[in-house]
């Protein structure tokens, strides 16, 4: 579809669904060409893509209306576009154009006192991103290691954490845990282009982007070095700058290797997610081979390691440090057990130890300092609003733990929440007795802190443990195995047990146009009936973000099924 439709003069009466149809399958094609090796194919039908009018609606709906983002202004000052405005920039997408600098923004890292900068482009270029992220996505999903986790589609970072896990299962390993040093900041851009290796029009574009300048304040800096945190493009071209490390660590060393007649597999074990990897192997002497490999590696990105966050440790003993370790928030080793209290390996023998991945203790710290600090800031509100303070947090907190073994955690950090609670609601009432306090604001049965008119407060230790099924091997979205997919939907961490059973009901689709939720969608719920009080099940409906903007645009939705 390379002309817009006749009689489309609102932005809502496009054919989604048949502009997305029409864009995947183009995708679908440009992913095989590109397995099959096939660059000049890869090339016409990426020029094909880009000069679709479908794909131009598709990058523009994205920014002005699916991310997050959508109202953060760039340089030029527009912070979001009304209907009318969206339809005038898909006529004048223009690839062409010269690309703007981009505004920094400051943000503070979790944790620290250190600051992470942003770098914001403008709405125009965020749609071109978009637009050539559509096109250049496929053909580096085909390419990309197995064991890259971050900034992926249908790939997670409870996929990384598990295929670590599968790796030291079975034999205590020493684990080079790393971390590259401004990551995005520093890849060199003529590196990053020669591996890109695209057709011309294509790399000036990109380039323009790279070299484009950073406006913080008033003052123009030259960008001579990296990609900026924020583009739409950046988390694209940061994986292409480090793909090819997990091939480099695997070819140094032979794959099998003879043990007392038997032979086992001996090379090491790379899972990297974004700028954080680890490497995993038996031998201390591989891993140290490994680090000089990788530091020799990184440098012809212009990358290094980051010293204070790279270190050597054993997944069973002390290494220099505590045994086992933090990798994305979670706490990932072993302990020694007993005979009757251990599992078995690939031969029957017991192992003497068992495998746990537990939330790391400084995320579990940083999660109790901000329960208590939302207490602390929040005294004078009735409790209901403080409900509706604390609900959220926890609720993500534990839909991201969920999948470890979390339960002694998540009981910890209630009976830390109850004390902080309970200084709350003692201080309201200084003169009244503690009896009387916990009566009027722990409802029975259960004891739990909420109103009389129903609201409670999310307990963590009432999370159902759900254990995560990794990615299977190079899986990617544009391989068209859509039953796979919808199948892994209701499963993701991210997404709760309730939204999972919703997903389950619908089959996978969106009810009101009728297409799969592909991963990355932003998913929202819809009340059939209009109340948003009314959360029985028979009321809620997913659908996907823009499509619930056309709902409440249009008025009640026209649904295959009755709500009552």
């Amino acid at each position: 579809m390379s002309a817009p439709a006749t009689g489309v003069q609102e932005w809502r009466d496009m054919p989604w669904p048949k502009l997305e149809k029409h864009v995947h399958r183009l995708q679908k094609r440009i992913y095989r060409a590109s397995q099959r090796g096939e660059t000049k194919t890869v090339h016409r039908l990426q020029r094909l893509l880009m000069s679709s009018w479908s794909a131009k609606c598709l990058a523009v709906r994205r920014v002005t209306q699916d991310n997050k983002g959508k109202k953060t202004p760039g340089c030029d000052g527009v912070a979001s576009l009304e209907p009318q405005e969206r339809l005038a920039l898909v006529a004048h997408l223009n690839l062409d154009a010269k690309p703007q600098p981009i505004r920094r923004v400051w943000i503070p890292k979790p944790g620290t006192d250190e600051q992470r900068p942003l770098g914001i482009p403008t709405l125009s270029d965020r749609a071109r991103q978009a637009l050539v992220k559509l096109a250049l996505e496929p053909q580096w999903e085909a390419k990309f290691e197995p064991n890259s986790y971050g900034f992926r589609p249908g790939r997670s970072c409870h996929d990384a954490v598990i295929a670590i896990f599968d790796s030291i299962k079975q034999c205590p390993k020493y684990v080079l845990d790393a971390d590259i040093a401004k990551c995005f900041d520093r890849i060199d851009q003529e590196a990053l282009l020669k591996k890109l290796n695209t057709f011309p029009r294509l790399r000036r574009l990109i380039k323009g982007w790279l070299k484009a300048g950073v406006l913080d304040g008033d003052v123009l800096t030259p960008t001579k070095q990296g990609t900026p945190q924020g583009g739409v493009l950046s988390p694209l071209l940061a994986n292409v700058a480090l793909h090819g490390l997990e091939k480099v660590v695997r070819d140094a060393f032979p794959k099998t290797k003879t043990v007392n007649g038997k032979v086992v597999t001996w090379s090491p074990t790379i899972v990297r997610y974004a700028d954080d990897f680890v490497v995993c192997h038996r031998d201390l002497g591989v891993i140290g081979q490994c680090q000089d490999l990788v530091e020799q590696w990184l440098q012809g990105m212009g990358l290094e390691l980051k010293p204070s966050k790279t270190r050597i440790c054993h997944t069973l003993q002390e290494q220099d440090g505590p045994a086992g370790l933090d990798f994305l928030g979670f706490t990932i080793r072993q302990y020694r057990v007993g005979k009757y209290h251990t599992g078995k390996d690939s031969v029957g023998k017991p192992l003497g130890f068992k495998n746990l991945i537990k939330p790391s203790k400084e995320k579990v710290v940083l999660h109790q300092k901000r329960l208590a600090k939302i207490v602390r800031r929040h005294r004078a509100i009735p409790q209901e609003a403080l409900l509706k303070q604390l609900n959220p947090i926890i609720r993500g907190w534990c839909n991201y733990y969920r999948t470890a073994a979390s339960k002694k955690t998540f009981s910890k950090v209630d009976h830390l929440l109850f004390g902080s609670l309970l200084s709350w609601a003692r201080r309201r009432h200084r003169g009244q007795g503690l009896r009387e306090i916990v009566r009027k604001y722990w409802q029975r049965p259960g004891w739990t802190f909420g109103t009389t008119k129903g609201k409670k407060l999310l307990k963590h230790d009432s999370t159902r443990i759900v254990r995560h099924v990794k990615v299977r091997g190079e899986k990617s979205p544009f391989d068209g195995d859509w039953m796979y997919w919808v199948s892994r939907q209701g499963n993701y961490p991210g997404i709760s047990l309730w939204m999972g059973l919703m997903l389950k009901r619908q089959q996978g689709r969106c009810v009101h146009c009728g297409l799969f939720f592909k991963p990355g969608d932003r998913i929202e719920v819809h009340h059939c009936d209009q109340d948003r009080s009314n959360n029985r099940r028979g009321n809620l409906d997913a659908l996907h973000g823009h499509c619930h903007d056309a709902v409440h645009g249009q008025g009640k939705l026209k649904t295959t099924r009755k709500c009552p």
